[in-house]
Protein backbone atom coordinates (compact mmCIF):
# COMPACT_ATOMS: atom_id res chain seq x y z
CA UNK A 1 0.00 0.00 0.00
CA UNK A 2 1.44 3.33 -0.95
CA UNK A 3 2.08 5.54 2.15
CA UNK A 4 1.00 9.00 1.60
CA UNK A 5 3.59 11.63 2.47
CA UNK A 6 2.26 13.67 5.41
CA UNK A 7 3.54 16.97 4.32
CA UNK A 8 2.33 16.79 1.24
CA UNK A 9 -1.24 15.94 2.76
CA UNK A 10 -1.16 19.04 4.88
CA UNK A 11 -0.02 21.32 2.25
CA UNK A 12 -2.94 19.55 -0.02
CA UNK A 13 -5.54 20.44 2.54
CA UNK A 14 -4.27 23.67 3.93
CA UNK A 15 -4.14 25.15 0.35
CA UNK A 16 -6.46 23.52 -1.86
CA UNK A 17 -6.26 24.17 -6.10
CA UNK A 18 -8.31 26.27 -7.59
CA UNK A 19 -11.37 24.78 -8.90
CA UNK A 20 -11.52 23.49 -5.19
CA UNK A 21 -11.67 27.32 -3.94
CA UNK A 22 -13.97 27.87 -6.52
CA UNK A 23 -16.43 25.54 -5.90
CA UNK A 24 -16.74 26.17 -1.85
CA UNK A 25 -17.07 30.11 -2.92
CA UNK A 26 -20.40 28.86 -5.37
CA UNK A 27 -21.58 27.05 -1.92
CA UNK A 28 -21.26 30.53 -0.18
CA UNK A 29 -22.75 31.81 -2.70
CA UNK A 30 -25.86 29.40 -3.03
CA UNK A 31 -26.43 30.24 0.66
CA UNK A 32 -27.23 33.63 0.45
CA UNK A 33 -30.58 32.48 -1.58
CA UNK A 34 -32.05 30.21 1.69
CA UNK A 35 -35.52 31.36 2.41
CA UNK A 36 -35.93 33.02 -0.51
CA UNK A 37 -35.85 30.62 -3.74
CA UNK A 38 -38.13 27.69 -2.44
CA UNK A 39 -39.54 25.55 -4.23
CA UNK A 40 -36.40 25.66 -6.29
CA UNK A 41 -33.16 24.96 -4.49
CA UNK A 42 -30.64 27.13 -3.76
CA UNK A 43 -27.34 27.24 -6.42
CA UNK A 44 -24.44 28.93 -6.81
CA UNK A 45 -22.54 29.79 -9.34
CA UNK A 46 -18.53 30.57 -10.23
CA UNK A 47 -17.29 30.93 -13.69
CA UNK A 48 -13.32 31.28 -14.14
CA UNK A 49 -11.71 32.04 -17.51
CA UNK A 50 -8.97 30.01 -19.18
CA UNK A 51 -6.53 30.97 -16.79
CA UNK A 52 -8.36 30.71 -13.86
CA UNK A 53 -9.26 33.94 -12.70
CA UNK A 54 -12.71 34.50 -11.23
CA UNK A 55 -14.44 36.80 -13.72
CA UNK A 56 -18.28 36.01 -12.99
CA UNK A 57 -20.27 35.35 -10.08
CA UNK A 58 -24.02 34.59 -9.16
CA UNK A 59 -26.68 32.94 -6.73
CA UNK A 60 -30.23 31.94 -7.74
CA UNK A 61 -31.70 35.03 -5.57
CA UNK A 62 -35.60 34.20 -5.38
CA UNK A 63 -37.89 31.77 -6.86
CA UNK A 64 -39.12 32.69 -10.85
CA UNK A 65 -36.05 35.05 -11.23
CA UNK A 66 -32.56 33.89 -12.96
CA UNK A 67 -30.68 31.13 -11.97
CA UNK A 68 -27.11 31.18 -10.50
CA UNK A 69 -25.75 30.19 -14.02
CA UNK A 70 -27.34 33.07 -15.90
CA UNK A 71 -26.53 35.77 -13.17
CA UNK A 72 -22.86 34.49 -13.41
CA UNK A 73 -22.75 34.54 -17.07
CA UNK A 74 -24.21 38.03 -17.20
CA UNK A 75 -21.34 39.49 -14.65
CA UNK A 76 -18.89 37.66 -16.87
CA UNK A 77 -19.47 38.68 -20.40
CA UNK A 78 -17.31 38.11 -22.88
CA UNK A 79 -14.58 36.63 -20.50
CA UNK A 80 -16.75 33.41 -19.88
CA UNK A 81 -15.54 32.18 -23.55
CA UNK A 82 -13.25 29.05 -23.26
CA UNK A 83 -13.71 29.15 -19.46
CA UNK A 84 -15.01 26.68 -16.38
CA UNK A 85 -18.53 26.93 -14.34
CA UNK A 86 -18.59 25.31 -11.35
CA UNK A 87 -21.90 24.78 -9.59
CA UNK A 88 -23.20 23.85 -6.84
CA UNK A 89 -26.05 21.52 -8.58
CA UNK A 90 -26.26 20.03 -12.10
CA UNK A 91 -27.30 22.86 -14.89
CA UNK A 92 -30.61 22.40 -15.04
CA UNK A 93 -32.10 20.85 -18.75
CA UNK A 94 -35.39 22.30 -18.68
CA UNK A 95 -37.76 25.55 -19.54
CA UNK A 96 -40.10 26.68 -16.41
CA UNK A 97 -40.41 30.35 -15.69
CA UNK A 98 -36.32 30.16 -16.99
CA UNK A 99 -34.72 28.68 -19.78
CA UNK A 100 -32.55 26.10 -19.67
CA UNK A 101 -29.12 27.06 -18.10
CA UNK A 102 -27.29 23.76 -19.57
CA UNK A 103 -28.56 25.61 -23.12
CA UNK A 104 -27.30 29.39 -22.04
CA UNK A 105 -23.95 27.80 -20.54
CA UNK A 106 -23.41 26.41 -24.30
CA UNK A 107 -24.15 29.48 -25.88
CA UNK A 108 -21.95 31.64 -23.76
CA UNK A 109 -18.37 29.39 -24.86
CA UNK A 110 -18.35 27.53 -21.56
CA UNK A 111 -15.46 24.82 -22.30
CA UNK A 112 -15.80 23.01 -18.61
CA UNK A 113 -18.20 22.67 -16.28
CA UNK A 114 -18.64 21.20 -12.82
CA UNK A 115 -21.20 20.87 -10.59
CA UNK A 116 -21.34 19.34 -6.85
CA UNK A 117 -24.15 17.20 -7.16
CA UNK A 118 -26.36 16.01 -9.52
CA UNK A 119 -30.22 17.18 -9.78
CA UNK A 120 -32.55 14.36 -8.57
CA UNK A 121 -35.78 16.24 -10.24
CA UNK A 122 -36.56 14.24 -13.30
CA UNK A 123 -38.06 17.38 -14.75
CA UNK A 124 -34.69 19.23 -14.79
CA UNK A 125 -32.47 16.47 -14.59
CA UNK A 126 -30.07 15.64 -17.64
CA UNK A 127 -27.92 18.86 -17.88
CA UNK A 128 -24.95 17.05 -17.39
CA UNK A 129 -25.65 14.51 -20.76
CA UNK A 130 -26.47 17.64 -22.47
CA UNK A 131 -23.34 19.57 -21.90
CA UNK A 132 -21.29 16.21 -22.57
CA UNK A 133 -23.52 16.34 -26.43
CA UNK A 134 -22.37 19.50 -27.06
CA UNK A 135 -18.80 18.64 -26.61
CA UNK A 136 -17.91 20.41 -23.06
CA UNK A 137 -15.83 18.96 -20.92
CA UNK A 138 -18.50 17.83 -17.58
CA UNK A 139 -17.63 16.51 -14.47
CA UNK A 140 -19.16 15.76 -11.02
CA UNK A 141 -19.18 15.55 -7.04
CA UNK A 142 -16.57 17.94 -6.28
CA UNK A 143 -17.26 19.02 -2.89
CA UNK A 144 -20.73 16.96 -2.87
CA UNK A 145 -21.12 16.70 0.71
CA UNK A 146 -20.67 20.17 1.53
CA UNK A 147 -22.80 21.49 -1.11
CA UNK A 148 -25.68 18.63 -0.13
CA UNK A 149 -25.37 20.30 3.17
CA UNK A 150 -26.42 23.44 1.97
CA UNK A 151 -29.30 22.30 -0.07
CA UNK A 152 -30.44 19.55 2.13
CA UNK A 153 -33.90 20.67 2.23
CA UNK A 154 -34.92 21.05 -1.19
CA UNK A 155 -32.85 17.61 -1.65
CA UNK A 156 -34.31 15.71 0.64
CA UNK A 157 -38.12 17.09 -0.41
CA UNK A 158 -37.53 16.13 -4.06
CA UNK A 159 -36.51 12.24 -2.79
CA UNK A 160 -38.73 11.98 -0.52
CA UNK A 161 -41.61 13.95 -1.93
CA UNK A 162 -42.43 15.53 1.67
CA UNK A 163 -40.63 19.32 3.49
CA UNK A 164 -37.75 19.03 5.02
CA UNK A 165 -37.93 19.15 8.84
CA UNK A 166 -35.61 20.93 11.19
CA UNK A 167 -36.63 20.36 15.21
CA UNK A 168 -34.95 23.55 16.95
CA UNK A 169 -35.39 23.20 20.96
CA UNK A 170 -33.87 25.30 23.87
CA UNK A 171 -33.51 23.46 27.02
CA UNK A 172 -31.72 23.81 30.70
CA UNK A 173 -28.49 21.03 30.79
CA UNK A 174 -30.91 18.95 32.15
CA UNK A 175 -33.29 19.08 29.35
CA UNK A 176 -35.80 20.97 30.53
CA UNK A 177 -37.62 23.63 28.25
CA UNK A 178 -39.88 25.61 31.51
CA UNK A 179 -39.52 25.24 35.08
CA UNK A 180 -42.08 23.20 37.35
CA UNK A 181 -44.73 26.27 37.33
CA UNK A 182 -44.30 26.70 33.20
CA UNK A 183 -41.90 29.53 33.13
CA UNK A 184 -39.69 29.42 30.69
CA UNK A 185 -38.50 33.17 29.42
CA UNK A 186 -35.59 33.15 28.87
CA UNK A 187 -33.92 30.00 29.31
CA UNK A 188 -31.37 30.63 26.20
CA UNK A 189 -29.25 33.78 25.92
CA UNK A 190 -30.03 36.91 23.68
CA UNK A 191 -27.55 35.75 21.19
CA UNK A 192 -29.40 32.02 20.86
CA UNK A 193 -32.90 33.66 20.54
CA UNK A 194 -31.64 36.34 17.70
CA UNK A 195 -29.73 32.87 15.85
CA UNK A 196 -33.40 31.18 15.88
CA UNK A 197 -34.62 34.24 13.84
CA UNK A 198 -31.65 33.18 10.93
CA UNK A 199 -33.20 29.60 11.01
CA UNK A 200 -36.77 30.99 10.36
CA UNK A 201 -35.42 32.94 8.19
CA UNK A 202 -33.98 30.49 6.07
CA UNK A 203 -37.64 28.34 6.23
CA UNK A 204 -40.77 28.17 4.57
CA UNK A 205 -42.92 27.34 7.46
CA UNK A 206 -42.66 27.63 10.82
CA UNK A 207 -45.26 25.19 12.93
CA UNK A 208 -46.03 25.11 16.73
CA UNK A 209 -48.65 23.35 18.30
CA UNK A 210 -51.45 24.61 20.54
CA UNK A 211 -49.95 24.05 23.39
CA UNK A 212 -47.30 26.51 22.77
CA UNK A 213 -49.66 28.61 21.35
CA UNK A 214 -51.01 28.82 24.97
CA UNK A 215 -48.13 28.92 26.65
CA UNK A 216 -46.42 31.61 25.61
CA UNK A 217 -48.54 33.28 22.61
CA UNK A 218 -45.38 33.34 20.27
CA UNK A 219 -45.28 35.97 17.40
CA UNK A 220 -43.01 33.54 15.04
CA UNK A 221 -42.24 36.36 12.65
CA UNK A 222 -38.95 36.66 11.60
CA UNK A 223 -36.86 39.81 12.92
CA UNK A 224 -34.06 41.06 13.04
CA UNK A 225 -32.47 39.64 9.46
CA UNK A 226 -30.53 42.28 7.34
CA UNK A 227 -32.10 42.12 3.95
CA UNK A 228 -35.47 39.93 4.83
CA UNK A 229 -38.42 41.87 3.54
CA UNK A 230 -41.98 41.34 4.40
CA UNK A 231 -42.65 38.85 1.19
CA UNK A 232 -39.85 36.21 2.52
CA UNK A 233 -41.78 35.86 5.94
CA UNK A 234 -42.39 32.07 6.70
CA UNK A 235 -45.85 30.65 6.98
CA UNK A 236 -46.88 30.58 10.40
CA UNK A 237 -48.65 27.30 10.78
CA UNK A 238 -50.61 26.43 14.56
CA UNK A 239 -51.91 22.14 14.95
CA UNK A 240 -55.10 23.39 16.69
CA UNK A 241 -56.76 19.81 17.00
CA UNK A 242 -59.80 21.27 18.68
CA UNK A 243 -59.77 25.48 17.32
CA UNK A 244 -59.03 26.62 20.97
CA UNK A 245 -56.90 30.15 19.40
CA UNK A 246 -57.89 33.37 20.69
CA UNK A 247 -58.68 35.77 18.13
CA UNK A 248 -56.04 38.17 19.65
CA UNK A 249 -53.42 35.60 19.53
CA UNK A 250 -50.44 36.92 17.83
CA UNK A 251 -50.05 34.97 15.00
CA UNK A 252 -52.85 36.19 13.50
CA UNK A 253 -51.33 39.80 12.81
CA UNK A 254 -50.41 40.99 9.32
CA UNK A 255 -46.59 40.66 9.96
CA UNK A 256 -46.60 37.18 7.94
CA UNK A 257 -49.37 34.08 6.52
CA UNK A 258 -50.95 32.17 9.35
CA UNK A 259 -52.69 28.72 8.40
CA UNK A 260 -54.69 27.08 11.69
CA UNK A 261 -54.95 23.18 10.72
CA UNK A 262 -58.00 21.86 12.90
CA UNK A 263 -59.18 18.47 12.90
CA UNK A 264 -61.05 17.48 9.65
CA UNK A 265 -64.49 16.64 11.48
CA UNK A 266 -64.51 19.52 13.83
CA UNK A 267 -68.13 21.46 13.63
CA UNK A 268 -68.04 24.92 11.82
CA UNK A 269 -69.52 26.75 14.81
CA UNK A 270 -65.98 25.63 16.79
CA UNK A 271 -64.40 27.57 14.28
CA UNK A 272 -67.08 30.37 13.79
CA UNK A 273 -64.61 32.62 15.97
CA UNK A 274 -61.68 32.11 13.20
CA UNK A 275 -63.57 33.86 10.32
CA UNK A 276 -61.36 35.28 8.05
CA UNK A 277 -58.11 33.20 8.89
CA UNK A 278 -57.38 30.55 6.29
CA UNK A 279 -57.87 26.85 8.03
CA UNK A 280 -57.18 23.56 6.97
CA UNK A 281 -58.88 20.32 8.07
CA UNK A 282 -56.85 16.85 8.71
CA UNK A 283 -57.34 13.78 10.17
CA UNK A 284 -56.24 13.34 13.28
CA UNK A 285 -54.43 10.03 15.66
CA UNK A 286 -53.39 9.57 19.20
CA UNK A 287 -50.22 12.58 18.84
CA UNK A 288 -53.05 15.09 17.51
CA UNK A 289 -52.93 16.47 13.94
CA UNK A 290 -51.67 13.16 11.65
CA UNK A 291 -48.23 14.58 10.54
CA UNK A 292 -48.48 12.76 6.96
CA UNK A 293 -51.25 14.61 6.56
CA UNK A 294 -49.49 18.03 7.29
CA UNK A 295 -46.49 17.39 5.79
CA UNK A 296 -48.89 16.54 2.27
CA UNK A 297 -50.93 19.43 2.99
CA UNK A 298 -47.77 21.69 3.20
CA UNK A 299 -45.84 20.25 0.23
CA UNK A 300 -48.57 20.89 -1.83
CA UNK A 301 -48.39 24.55 -0.78
CA UNK A 302 -44.61 24.17 -2.10
CA UNK A 303 -43.81 24.29 1.46
CA UNK A 304 -39.99 22.58 1.13
CA UNK A 305 -38.27 23.39 4.59
CA UNK A 306 -39.92 23.59 7.96
CA UNK A 307 -38.90 24.53 11.29
CA UNK A 308 -40.78 23.04 14.13
CA UNK A 309 -41.00 25.22 17.22
CA UNK A 310 -43.62 23.33 18.74
CA UNK A 311 -43.44 21.77 22.47
CA UNK A 312 -42.61 17.77 23.42
CA UNK A 313 -45.54 16.67 22.46
CA UNK A 314 -45.14 17.88 19.00
CA UNK A 315 -42.01 17.09 18.93
CA UNK A 316 -42.07 13.62 19.93
CA UNK A 317 -45.39 13.08 17.19
CA UNK A 318 -42.65 14.14 14.37
CA UNK A 319 -39.90 11.51 16.08
CA UNK A 320 -42.57 9.07 16.10
CA UNK A 321 -43.83 9.73 12.35
CA UNK A 322 -40.03 9.20 11.26
CA UNK A 323 -40.18 13.13 10.32
CA UNK A 324 -37.14 14.84 11.26
CA UNK A 325 -34.19 15.81 9.25
CA UNK A 326 -32.47 17.79 11.95
CA UNK A 327 -32.09 19.32 15.37
CA UNK A 328 -31.42 22.37 16.78
CA UNK A 329 -30.47 22.59 20.27
CA UNK A 330 -29.74 25.15 22.34
CA UNK A 331 -28.41 24.26 25.72
CA UNK A 332 -28.25 26.61 28.14
CA UNK A 333 -26.06 26.68 31.36
CA UNK A 334 -29.27 25.92 33.53
CA UNK A 335 -30.67 23.32 36.10
CA UNK A 336 -34.30 22.74 36.88
CA UNK A 337 -34.90 19.53 38.30
CA UNK A 338 -38.17 19.61 37.49
CA UNK A 339 -40.19 20.69 34.77
CA UNK A 340 -41.15 19.69 31.36
CA UNK A 341 -39.06 17.61 28.98
CA UNK A 342 -38.13 18.72 25.89
CA UNK A 343 -39.25 15.43 24.13
CA UNK A 344 -42.99 14.01 24.80
CA UNK A 345 -43.90 10.63 23.86
CA UNK A 346 -42.45 9.41 20.64
CA UNK A 347 -43.17 6.00 20.46
CA UNK A 348 -39.87 4.74 21.74
CA UNK A 349 -40.38 1.41 24.18
CA UNK A 350 -36.60 0.40 24.37
CA UNK A 351 -33.11 1.57 24.16
CA UNK A 352 -32.73 -0.77 20.75
CA UNK A 353 -35.50 1.73 19.39
CA UNK A 354 -33.74 5.14 19.81
CA UNK A 355 -33.28 7.60 17.58
CA UNK A 356 -29.55 7.65 16.80
CA UNK A 357 -28.09 10.91 16.19
CA UNK A 358 -24.75 12.11 14.80
CA UNK A 359 -23.14 15.25 16.04
CA UNK A 360 -22.20 17.59 12.85
CA UNK A 361 -21.50 20.86 15.06
CA UNK A 362 -21.04 22.43 18.22
CA UNK A 363 -20.72 26.30 18.75
CA UNK A 364 -20.77 28.68 21.67
CA UNK A 365 -23.92 31.12 20.82
CA UNK A 366 -23.63 34.03 24.03
CA UNK A 367 -23.70 32.04 27.43
CA UNK A 368 -25.51 28.72 25.81
CA UNK A 369 -23.80 25.85 23.37
CA UNK A 370 -25.74 25.36 20.01
CA UNK A 371 -25.38 21.51 18.79
CA UNK A 372 -26.97 20.52 15.54
CA UNK A 373 -27.24 16.98 14.89
CA UNK A 374 -28.85 14.72 11.94
CA UNK A 375 -30.34 11.26 11.88
CA UNK A 376 -27.44 8.54 11.85
CA UNK A 377 -29.57 6.73 9.63
CA UNK A 378 -31.57 8.74 6.64
CA UNK A 379 -35.19 9.42 7.18
CA UNK A 380 -37.27 7.46 4.60
CA UNK A 381 -40.76 9.17 2.99
CA UNK A 382 -43.90 7.84 5.16
CA UNK A 383 -45.96 5.30 3.75
CA UNK A 384 -48.77 7.62 3.10
CA UNK A 385 -46.55 9.86 1.23
CA UNK A 386 -45.62 7.37 -0.90
CA UNK A 387 -48.94 6.48 -2.15
CA UNK A 388 -49.80 10.01 -3.25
Amino acid sequence: MRQEDPVATHAAHAAPDAGTRAMRRAIELAARGLGSTSPNPVVGCVITDASGTVVGEGWHERAGGPHAEIHALNAAGAAARGGTAYVTLEPCNHTGRTGPCAQALIAAGITRVVYAVSDPNPQASGGGATLRAAGIDTAAGLLSEEAEAGNAAWLTSVRLGRPYILWKYAATLDGRIAAADGTSRWISSPESRADVHRLRAESDAVVVGSGTLRADDPHLAVRGIDGFTAADQPLRVVLDTHATIRPTARVLDEAAPTLIVVAENLEDTATRHLAGVELARLPYDKYGISVDALLRELYGRGIRSVLLEGGPTLAGAFVAAGAVDKVVGYLAPVLLGAGPLALADAGIGTLADALRLRITETVRIGTDIRVTAVPASAPTAPTALKEH
